[in-house]
Protein backbone atom coordinates (compact mmCIF):
# COMPACT_ATOMS: atom_id res chain seq x y z
CA UNK A 1 0.00 0.00 0.00
CA UNK A 2 2.88 2.57 0.97
CA UNK A 3 4.33 1.60 -2.08
CA UNK A 4 1.46 2.54 -4.54
CA UNK A 5 0.65 6.05 -2.53
CA UNK A 6 4.32 6.69 -2.77
CA UNK A 7 4.54 5.75 -6.46
CA UNK A 8 1.59 8.05 -7.26
CA UNK A 9 2.50 10.85 -5.27
CA UNK A 10 5.62 11.06 -7.74
CA UNK A 11 4.02 10.66 -10.92
CA UNK A 12 0.80 12.48 -10.38
CA UNK A 13 1.81 16.04 -11.08
CA UNK A 14 3.85 15.02 -14.16
CA UNK A 15 0.88 13.25 -15.01
CA UNK A 16 -1.61 15.58 -14.81
CA UNK A 17 0.52 18.25 -15.97
CA UNK A 18 -1.49 18.33 -18.78
CA UNK A 19 -4.99 18.24 -17.53
CA UNK A 20 -4.83 22.05 -16.74
CA UNK A 21 -5.49 23.19 -13.27
CA UNK A 22 -5.40 19.96 -11.01
CA UNK A 23 -5.27 18.78 -7.45
CA UNK A 24 -1.40 18.18 -8.28
CA UNK A 25 -0.97 19.31 -4.29
CA UNK A 26 -3.38 17.08 -2.90
CA UNK A 27 -2.98 12.92 -2.02
CA UNK A 28 -4.48 10.61 -4.30
CA UNK A 29 -7.55 9.84 -2.72
CA UNK A 30 -9.60 6.40 -2.49
CA UNK A 31 -13.83 6.38 -3.33
CA UNK A 32 -15.88 6.59 -6.48
CA UNK A 33 -16.68 4.84 -9.47
CA UNK A 34 -14.63 4.57 -12.34
CA UNK A 35 -17.02 5.10 -15.50
CA UNK A 36 -15.73 3.24 -18.68
CA UNK A 37 -16.90 2.54 -22.37
CA UNK A 38 -15.99 0.34 -24.94
CA UNK A 39 -17.07 -0.54 -28.48
CA UNK A 40 -16.31 -4.57 -28.29
CA UNK A 41 -19.66 -6.54 -27.12
CA UNK A 42 -17.93 -9.44 -24.79
CA UNK A 43 -20.03 -12.25 -24.34
CA UNK A 44 -18.15 -14.78 -21.97
CA UNK A 45 -14.94 -13.95 -19.72
CA UNK A 46 -14.27 -17.64 -19.99
CA UNK A 47 -10.86 -18.55 -22.46
CA UNK A 48 -11.96 -21.32 -23.24
CA UNK A 49 -15.32 -19.83 -25.03
CA UNK A 50 -14.40 -18.56 -28.34
CA UNK A 51 -14.96 -14.74 -29.65
CA UNK A 52 -16.50 -13.69 -33.14
CA UNK A 53 -14.31 -10.76 -33.30
CA UNK A 54 -10.30 -9.78 -32.52
CA UNK A 55 -11.78 -6.58 -30.95
CA UNK A 56 -14.08 -9.28 -28.65
CA UNK A 57 -11.01 -11.11 -27.84
CA UNK A 58 -8.87 -7.98 -26.87
CA UNK A 59 -12.02 -6.23 -24.83
CA UNK A 60 -12.49 -10.03 -22.72
CA UNK A 61 -8.39 -9.68 -22.17
CA UNK A 62 -8.66 -6.20 -20.74
CA UNK A 63 -11.29 -6.91 -18.31
CA UNK A 64 -9.74 -10.25 -17.19
CA UNK A 65 -6.50 -8.28 -16.49
CA UNK A 66 -8.36 -6.61 -13.74
CA UNK A 67 -9.76 -10.36 -12.19
CA UNK A 68 -6.10 -11.85 -12.37
CA UNK A 69 -2.76 -11.56 -11.96
CA UNK A 70 -0.80 -13.88 -14.44
CA UNK A 71 -1.14 -15.29 -17.85
CA UNK A 72 -0.79 -18.96 -18.39
CA UNK A 73 2.36 -19.71 -21.76
CA UNK A 74 -0.99 -19.38 -24.03
CA UNK A 75 -1.73 -16.02 -22.99
CA UNK A 76 -4.62 -16.21 -21.24
CA UNK A 77 -5.46 -14.40 -18.23
CA UNK A 78 -4.92 -17.27 -14.99
CA UNK A 79 -4.59 -17.36 -10.83
CA UNK A 80 -6.95 -17.93 -8.28
CA UNK A 81 -9.97 -16.46 -8.34
CA UNK A 82 -9.60 -12.50 -6.88
CA UNK A 83 -5.70 -12.99 -7.18
CA UNK A 84 -5.86 -9.13 -9.09
CA UNK A 85 -7.24 -6.08 -8.03
CA UNK A 86 -10.36 -6.48 -8.47
CA UNK A 87 -13.19 -8.69 -8.08
CA UNK A 88 -16.56 -9.36 -10.43
CA UNK A 89 -19.53 -7.75 -9.02
CA UNK A 90 -21.68 -8.28 -12.04
CA UNK A 91 -22.07 -9.44 -15.28
CA UNK A 92 -24.46 -8.46 -17.77
CA UNK A 93 -23.03 -10.69 -21.16
CA UNK A 94 -22.31 -8.41 -23.73
CA UNK A 95 -23.68 -5.27 -22.29
CA UNK A 96 -22.29 -4.48 -18.68
CA UNK A 97 -19.80 -5.70 -16.33
CA UNK A 98 -18.89 -4.12 -12.66
CA UNK A 99 -15.97 -4.96 -10.78
CA UNK A 100 -15.02 -4.02 -6.78
CA UNK A 101 -11.59 -2.89 -5.23
CA UNK A 102 -10.28 -6.30 -4.06
CA UNK A 103 -9.37 -5.45 -0.54
CA UNK A 104 -6.44 -8.04 -0.34
CA UNK A 105 -4.82 -7.32 -3.68
CA UNK A 106 -0.82 -8.01 -2.39
CA UNK A 107 0.06 -4.47 -4.21
CA UNK A 108 -2.45 -2.65 -2.44
CA UNK A 109 -6.29 -2.09 -2.39
CA UNK A 110 -6.84 -0.05 -5.71
CA UNK A 111 -7.94 3.53 -4.96
CA UNK A 112 -11.56 3.21 -6.33
CA UNK A 113 -14.26 1.61 -5.47
CA UNK A 114 -15.77 0.00 -8.66
CA UNK A 115 -15.08 0.30 -12.32
CA UNK A 116 -18.56 0.12 -14.76
CA UNK A 117 -17.47 -0.79 -17.95
CA UNK A 118 -20.27 -0.20 -20.70
CA UNK A 119 -19.82 -2.50 -23.53
CA UNK A 120 -21.38 -1.71 -27.46
CA UNK A 121 -20.64 1.82 -27.28
CA UNK A 122 -20.38 3.30 -30.71
CA UNK A 123 -17.29 5.31 -31.12
CA UNK A 124 -19.36 8.63 -31.81
CA UNK A 125 -21.04 8.12 -28.31
CA UNK A 126 -18.00 7.28 -26.19
CA UNK A 127 -16.55 10.25 -27.67
CA UNK A 128 -19.83 12.40 -26.51
CA UNK A 129 -19.97 11.03 -23.19
CA UNK A 130 -15.84 11.73 -21.94
CA UNK A 131 -16.86 15.49 -23.74
CA UNK A 132 -19.85 15.58 -21.66
CA UNK A 133 -18.44 13.98 -18.49
CA UNK A 134 -20.66 11.17 -18.17
CA UNK A 135 -17.78 8.77 -19.23
CA UNK A 136 -14.51 8.58 -17.17
CA UNK A 137 -12.24 6.14 -20.21
CA UNK A 138 -13.63 5.64 -23.61
CA UNK A 139 -11.86 3.92 -25.86
CA UNK A 140 -11.11 6.00 -29.00
CA UNK A 141 -10.28 4.08 -32.46
CA UNK A 142 -6.89 5.62 -33.55
CA UNK A 143 -8.27 7.51 -36.32
CA UNK A 144 -10.13 9.89 -34.54
CA UNK A 145 -7.58 10.75 -31.83
CA UNK A 146 -6.71 13.76 -33.99
CA UNK A 147 -10.36 15.07 -33.83
CA UNK A 148 -10.58 13.88 -30.33
CA UNK A 149 -7.76 16.63 -29.24
CA UNK A 150 -8.80 19.47 -31.27
CA UNK A 151 -12.51 19.08 -29.83
CA UNK A 152 -10.13 19.13 -26.47
CA UNK A 153 -10.63 16.28 -25.52
CA UNK A 154 -7.29 14.90 -22.98
CA UNK A 155 -6.30 11.71 -24.89
CA UNK A 156 -3.80 9.31 -23.96
CA UNK A 157 -2.11 6.98 -26.86
CA UNK A 158 -0.02 4.03 -26.23
CA UNK A 159 3.01 2.64 -28.33
CA UNK A 160 1.37 1.14 -32.09
CA UNK A 161 1.29 -2.45 -30.62
CA UNK A 162 -1.96 -4.03 -32.72
CA UNK A 163 -1.27 -5.16 -35.76
CA UNK A 164 -4.08 -5.39 -38.87
CA UNK A 165 -3.36 -7.95 -41.51
CA UNK A 166 -4.28 -9.63 -44.34
CA UNK A 167 -4.49 -13.66 -44.24
CA UNK A 168 -5.22 -15.85 -47.21
CA UNK A 169 -7.54 -18.76 -46.99
CA UNK A 170 -6.08 -21.80 -47.65
CA UNK A 171 -7.53 -23.86 -50.36
CA UNK A 172 -8.69 -21.03 -52.58
CA UNK A 173 -7.32 -20.78 -56.29
CA UNK A 174 -6.26 -16.97 -55.73
CA UNK A 175 -4.96 -17.19 -52.36
CA UNK A 176 -3.30 -20.53 -53.56
CA UNK A 177 -1.10 -18.72 -55.91
CA UNK A 178 2.03 -17.05 -54.43
CA UNK A 179 2.14 -14.36 -57.19
CA UNK A 180 -1.74 -13.59 -56.51
CA UNK A 181 -0.67 -12.75 -53.13
CA UNK A 182 2.60 -11.26 -53.93
CA UNK A 183 1.34 -8.99 -56.16
CA UNK A 184 -1.66 -7.94 -54.06
CA UNK A 185 0.99 -7.11 -51.29
CA UNK A 186 3.21 -5.14 -53.43
CA UNK A 187 0.53 -3.27 -54.68
CA UNK A 188 -0.82 -1.60 -51.34
CA UNK A 189 0.23 1.93 -50.29
CA UNK A 190 0.39 1.00 -46.33
CA UNK A 191 2.19 4.97 -45.94
CA UNK A 192 -1.41 6.51 -47.62
CA UNK A 193 -3.77 4.06 -45.62
CA UNK A 194 -1.41 5.37 -42.04
CA UNK A 195 -1.41 9.59 -43.31
CA UNK A 196 -5.16 9.23 -44.95
CA UNK A 197 -7.29 6.68 -43.01
CA UNK A 198 -5.98 6.73 -39.75
CA UNK A 199 -4.53 10.11 -39.70
CA UNK A 200 -1.00 9.92 -39.20
CA UNK A 201 -1.72 7.75 -36.01
CA UNK A 202 0.02 3.99 -36.65
CA UNK A 203 3.05 3.13 -38.43
CA UNK A 204 3.32 1.08 -42.07
CA UNK A 205 3.80 -2.70 -41.47
CA UNK A 206 6.15 -4.82 -43.53
CA UNK A 207 6.50 -7.59 -40.55
CA UNK A 208 5.03 -9.29 -37.53
CA UNK A 209 6.73 -7.10 -34.99
CA UNK A 210 7.11 -3.04 -34.63
CA UNK A 211 10.30 -1.67 -34.76
CA UNK A 212 10.25 -0.88 -31.07
CA UNK A 213 10.32 -4.43 -30.28
CA UNK A 214 12.55 -5.93 -32.55
CA UNK A 215 15.04 -3.80 -33.78
CA UNK A 216 14.42 -5.16 -37.50
CA UNK A 217 11.27 -3.86 -38.93
CA UNK A 218 12.78 -1.64 -41.22
CA UNK A 219 14.74 -4.54 -43.15
CA UNK A 220 10.75 -5.30 -44.10
CA UNK A 221 9.93 -3.53 -46.91
CA UNK A 222 6.44 -1.34 -46.53
CA UNK A 223 6.86 0.82 -49.64
CA UNK A 224 4.38 0.57 -52.29
CA UNK A 225 5.96 -0.63 -55.62
CA UNK A 226 3.23 -0.58 -58.45
CA UNK A 227 5.48 -1.43 -61.35
CA UNK A 228 6.59 -4.68 -59.81
CA UNK A 229 2.89 -5.49 -58.68
CA UNK A 230 1.76 -5.12 -62.19
CA UNK A 231 4.45 -6.93 -64.03
CA UNK A 232 3.11 -9.78 -61.87
CA UNK A 233 -0.18 -9.39 -62.69
CA UNK A 234 0.74 -9.72 -66.06
CA UNK A 235 2.35 -13.18 -65.76
CA UNK A 236 -0.66 -14.08 -64.54
CA UNK A 237 -3.10 -16.48 -66.90
CA UNK A 238 -6.15 -17.07 -65.19
CA UNK A 239 -8.57 -14.39 -63.33
CA UNK A 240 -6.32 -11.98 -61.41
CA UNK A 241 -9.52 -11.46 -59.06
CA UNK A 242 -9.53 -11.61 -55.25
CA UNK A 243 -12.01 -11.34 -52.85
CA UNK A 244 -11.65 -9.51 -49.83
CA UNK A 245 -13.80 -10.06 -46.75
CA UNK A 246 -13.86 -7.43 -43.90
CA UNK A 247 -15.53 -7.30 -40.86
CA UNK A 248 -19.50 -5.82 -41.59
CA UNK A 249 -18.92 -4.27 -37.81
CA UNK A 250 -15.55 -2.85 -38.29
CA UNK A 251 -15.82 0.78 -40.45
CA UNK A 252 -11.54 0.37 -39.99
CA UNK A 253 -11.30 -2.55 -41.76
CA UNK A 254 -13.83 -1.04 -44.48
CA UNK A 255 -12.12 1.42 -45.13
CA UNK A 256 -8.74 0.21 -45.43
CA UNK A 257 -10.32 -2.60 -47.75
CA UNK A 258 -11.46 -0.57 -50.45
CA UNK A 259 -8.39 1.74 -50.34
CA UNK A 260 -6.81 -1.45 -50.99
CA UNK A 261 -9.34 -2.29 -53.84
CA UNK A 262 -8.15 1.07 -55.43
CA UNK A 263 -4.61 0.41 -55.10
CA UNK A 264 -4.90 -3.36 -57.49
CA UNK A 265 -6.66 -1.83 -59.49
CA UNK A 266 -4.17 1.15 -60.03
CA UNK A 267 -1.32 -1.94 -60.48
CA UNK A 268 -3.81 -4.08 -63.06
CA UNK A 269 -5.38 -6.71 -60.64
CA UNK A 270 -8.97 -6.92 -59.54
CA UNK A 271 -9.83 -7.15 -55.65
CA UNK A 272 -13.57 -7.17 -54.40
CA UNK A 273 -14.35 -6.10 -51.21
CA UNK A 274 -17.34 -8.36 -49.46
CA UNK A 275 -18.63 -7.40 -45.85
CA UNK A 276 -19.02 -10.49 -43.82
CA UNK A 277 -20.01 -11.53 -40.15
CA UNK A 278 -17.40 -13.41 -38.10
CA UNK A 279 -19.25 -15.31 -35.98
CA UNK A 280 -21.16 -16.73 -39.16
CA UNK A 281 -19.14 -19.53 -39.90
CA UNK A 282 -17.46 -20.04 -43.39
CA UNK A 283 -15.85 -17.30 -44.86
CA UNK A 284 -16.68 -17.04 -48.86
CA UNK A 285 -13.39 -15.17 -49.25
CA UNK A 286 -9.80 -15.35 -51.04
CA UNK A 287 -8.40 -13.37 -48.17
CA UNK A 288 -9.62 -11.75 -44.87
CA UNK A 289 -8.70 -8.91 -41.92
CA UNK A 290 -6.77 -9.67 -38.67
CA UNK A 291 -6.02 -8.05 -35.78
CA UNK A 292 -3.91 -9.25 -33.48
CA UNK A 293 -2.55 -6.78 -30.11
CA UNK A 294 0.94 -8.13 -28.86
CA UNK A 295 0.42 -9.82 -25.88
CA UNK A 296 4.35 -9.14 -24.03
CA UNK A 297 6.96 -6.30 -25.13
CA UNK A 298 9.24 -9.07 -25.95
CA UNK A 299 10.09 -9.82 -29.77
CA UNK A 300 10.28 -13.41 -28.89
CA UNK A 301 7.39 -14.54 -26.77
CA UNK A 302 4.90 -11.77 -29.31
CA UNK A 303 6.58 -13.23 -32.43
CA UNK A 304 5.50 -16.95 -31.02
CA UNK A 305 1.72 -15.90 -29.94
CA UNK A 306 0.92 -14.45 -33.40
CA UNK A 307 2.27 -17.80 -34.80
CA UNK A 308 0.00 -19.68 -32.78
CA UNK A 309 -2.99 -17.51 -33.47
CA UNK A 310 -2.35 -17.48 -37.26
CA UNK A 311 -0.83 -20.33 -37.66
CA UNK A 312 -3.57 -22.88 -37.79
CA UNK A 313 -5.19 -20.37 -40.04
CA UNK A 314 -2.37 -19.93 -42.77
CA UNK A 315 -0.88 -23.55 -42.50
CA UNK A 316 2.17 -21.69 -40.58
CA UNK A 317 3.90 -24.15 -37.98
CA UNK A 318 7.14 -23.11 -35.41
CA UNK A 319 9.12 -24.40 -32.73
CA UNK A 320 6.66 -23.31 -29.61
CA UNK A 321 9.52 -22.55 -27.82
CA UNK A 322 10.15 -18.95 -28.33
CA UNK A 323 12.53 -17.75 -30.30
CA UNK A 324 15.60 -16.06 -28.15
CA UNK A 325 18.14 -14.63 -29.84
CA UNK A 326 17.93 -11.47 -32.53
CA UNK A 327 18.70 -13.43 -35.76
CA UNK A 328 16.52 -16.53 -34.83
CA UNK A 329 13.36 -13.95 -34.68
CA UNK A 330 15.01 -12.33 -38.09
CA UNK A 331 14.91 -15.41 -39.90
CA UNK A 332 11.50 -17.11 -38.19
CA UNK A 333 10.01 -13.79 -39.25
CA UNK A 334 11.34 -13.65 -42.82
CA UNK A 335 10.30 -17.32 -43.36
CA UNK A 336 6.88 -16.35 -42.20
CA UNK A 337 6.43 -13.24 -44.40
CA UNK A 338 8.47 -14.13 -47.49
CA UNK A 339 5.30 -16.70 -48.21
CA UNK A 340 2.74 -13.60 -48.52
CA UNK A 341 0.32 -15.97 -46.49
CA UNK A 342 0.17 -13.26 -44.18
CA UNK A 343 0.39 -9.50 -45.62
CA UNK A 344 1.19 -7.16 -42.54
CA UNK A 345 -0.35 -3.82 -42.86
CA UNK A 346 -0.37 -0.93 -40.00
CA UNK A 347 0.27 -0.77 -36.61
CA UNK A 348 -1.93 0.45 -34.47
CA UNK A 349 -1.82 2.39 -30.88
CA UNK A 350 -4.58 1.83 -28.31
CA UNK A 351 -5.96 4.98 -28.01
CA UNK A 352 -8.11 6.46 -25.04
CA UNK A 353 -10.08 9.52 -24.39
CA UNK A 354 -9.75 10.68 -20.58
CA UNK A 355 -12.72 12.78 -17.97
CA UNK A 356 -11.58 15.21 -15.81
CA UNK A 357 -12.08 13.41 -13.03
CA UNK A 358 -9.36 11.09 -13.72
CA UNK A 359 -6.07 11.16 -12.11
CA UNK A 360 -3.04 9.64 -12.11
CA UNK A 361 -3.33 7.65 -15.24
CA UNK A 362 -0.48 5.56 -17.32
CA UNK A 363 -0.38 4.54 -20.50
CA UNK A 364 -1.32 1.05 -20.79
CA UNK A 365 1.49 -0.92 -21.37
CA UNK A 366 2.06 -3.92 -23.98
CA UNK A 367 0.97 -7.25 -23.08
CA UNK A 368 -0.87 -5.36 -19.79
CA UNK A 369 -4.45 -4.79 -19.59
CA UNK A 370 -5.90 -1.64 -18.49
CA UNK A 371 -4.16 0.16 -15.55
CA UNK A 372 -6.98 0.70 -13.15
CA UNK A 373 -5.79 -0.17 -10.67
CA UNK A 374 -3.56 2.94 -9.50
CA UNK A 375 -6.08 5.43 -11.15
CA UNK A 376 -8.20 7.92 -8.75
CA UNK A 377 -10.87 10.09 -9.50
CA UNK A 378 -10.37 13.94 -8.26
CA UNK A 379 -13.22 16.65 -8.74
CA UNK A 380 -14.17 17.51 -12.65
CA UNK A 381 -12.74 20.86 -13.92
Amino acid sequence: MLRRLVASSLTVATVLATAGPVESARRPKYGGTLRVEIGAVVRSLDPANGVATAEEAAARDDINSLLYEGRSPEGAYTGATGSGPFRLAEWEPGQRAVVVANENFREGRPFVDSVEIQMGRAARDRLLDIELDRADVAEIPPEEVRRAAERGVRVSVSLADELVAIVFVPGRSAADDVRSREALSRSIDRAAIVNFILQKQGEPAGGLLPQWSSGTAFLFSTAVDTAEARNIWSEISGPRRIVLGYDAGDSLEQAIAERIAVDAREAGGSVTVVATNPGAGSLNADARFVRLRMASPNPGEALARCIATLGPIVGVTADPAPAAMPQQIYDQERAIVSTYRIVPLVWLPRAYGLGTRVRDWKVPATGAGWPFADVWLGEGQ
